[in-house]
């Protein structure tokens, strides 16, 4: 069942969406500063391309740089791809069918906005793996 919700997804967004983090990191990645957050563009990227099956945790070690990675995240690339999940989430939720789609949508929100001292893990295995 994921498979097919993973397929339908990738066709209604969750390709323009990985797009749109792969624009991020790249973008992030021109600075030596940026690596790590272009980094967490790409994994969240393909989070976003293959939800279903997945879900993320926190990590235990994410401390203090986690904070403030996350901070700076937020202004230089979490503001607009959570409006990208907004948006993208509300025209989805127009038709029925769209609505289960949108929601995981606006699922994702959180981690666009936070992505560091998160990690993406299988939905059998919700604990992290070895951290």
């Amino acid at each position: 069942m994921k498979t097919i919700l993973n397929v339908i997804w990738l066709v209604l967004s969750g390709f323009w969406l990985f797009i749109a983090y792969l624009a991020a990191g790249l973008l992030l990645c021109i600075t030596i500063i940026g690596i790590p957050f272009g980094i967490a563009a790409f994994r969240i990227g393909v989070y976003a391309l293959w939800p279903f099956g997945y879900t993320t945790i926190e990590r235990r070690d994410a401390g203090a740089p986690s904070c403030v990675g996350n901070v700076l995240w937020l202004v230089l690339a979490g503001w607009w791809l959570a409006l990208g999940h907004i948006v993208t989430g509300l025209v989805l939720c127009i038709t029925i069918i769209g609505i289960p789609f949108g929601i995981a949508n606006f699922k994702l929100i959180p981690v666009s906005l936070f992505p560091l001292g998160r990690e993406i893990v299988p939905t059998d295995q919700p604990f992290a793996q070895g951290w």
